[in-house]
């Protein structure tokens, strides 16, 4: 039985013709993002910016009526409401922002959340309460301080281990490339304003992982390549090794995308952020340990001599003849 190839053999694209207009448009694009994360800022969720959350059980029912449970709180017009399922299929949780002024006197709050379960118990008597919580917005915004310091973190850590497994230019080069993927995925949510929260920063932590993942097979080619090419220019071994790891590149990238395309159309709202935010960085993973990664090594300058092992005497002068014949 023949195998389905959607790369063929051999292939020979000149990805590192375009990689100086390539970088500036990703440069921009870079600065873009931030600026636009630090001006127009994200729409921070519950998680990050405080909030009350109350947990029902339906009793007569097998699963929760989230729908109608939306409406219910919508007519309210305390804003829009996080509704998901919370343990069993007819338990679920509701997660509301704080009030203004909730911080100063939580009797708002507490008023709030008491119309909530007045109206889904009016029209559900089923419904039973099982907890009513309120999450400060000070304890809020330590997770989210948490959350960003443990996105920086892993990106250094993972610089680091580069840098030691191949050579420091691979260290910097992988660094650029993680902030370039983590940089156009905060602009992207701050361009949308969808909600971010923790299941946002779990998303950032697994694309920062593809995306090294793919990283390291093309700068392990790379490497190979280095030792048995010493003679041949930097750019065109860059392409060699890209066009060597394409096939695995894509066969990898379309895998996952199956699975979050398919979530991205039948999943539930509440992991519709999560989805999107890796579905968009595998593309910008892929992009950029091919544009980002790859390139840096050129104007790095990085010293091939030193993935060559030492030679031996008698090796140096049987490779010494063989250039000779």
């Amino acid at each position: 039985m023949k195998l389905l190839k959607l790369v063929p053999d051999n292939t020979n694209i000149h990805f590192l013709k375009w990689r100086v207009p390539f970088y500036v448009v990703s440069v921009l694009l870079i600065v873009a993002s931030l600026t636009l994360t630090f001006t127009r800022g994200l729409n921070l969720g519950v998680d990050f910016v405080g909030g009350q959350m109350i947990r029902f059980t339906f009793e007569r029912t097998a699963t929760a009526p989230i729908a109608s449970v939306r409406g219910e709180i919508d007519k309210l017009g305390f804003g829009e409401p996080t509704i998901q399922e919370f343990g069993k299929p007819n338990q679920l949780s509701i997660r509301m922002r704080l009030p203004e002024g909730s911080e100063k006197d939580p009797a708002i709050a507490e008023r709030m959340s008491a119309k909530i379960v007045a109206a889904v118990q009016a029209a559900h008597p089923d419904a039973r309460l099982d907890g009513n919580d309120t999450v400060s917005g000070k304890v809020s915004g330590e997770l989210f301080s948490s959350g960003m310091v443990a996105l920086l973190a892993a990106m250094v850590a993972i610089s680091i281990y580069i840098w030691v497994r191949f050579e420091w230019q691979f260290g910097v080069g992988a660094l650029f490339a993680l902030v370039h993927d983590v940089s156009l995925t905060l602009g992207l949510f701050a361009l949308t304003q969808l909600e971010f929260d923790l299941n946002i920063v779990a998303a950032l932590l697994t694309l920062i992982g593809y995306s090294l993942n793919d990283t390291i097979v093309v700068y392990d080619r790379i490497r190979e390549n280095m030792k048995k090419y010493r003679r041949m220019p930097m750019p065109e071994l860059l392409d060699l090794s890209v066009n060597e790891t394409l096939s695995r590149t894509i066969v990898t990238s379309l895998s996952v995308l199956i699975t979050l395309v398919a979530l991205l159309l039948l999943g539930p709202d509440v992991i519709f952020g999560f989805t999107l935010a890796i579905t968009f960085g595998i593309f910008v993973g892929t992009y950029s340990s091919i544009y980002m990664a790859a390139p840096i090594l050129i104007w790095l300058k990085v010293n091939a001599s030193s993935f060559i092992p030492q030679e031996s005497e008698i090796d140096r002068q049987e490779r010494l003849a063989r250039e000779r014949s």
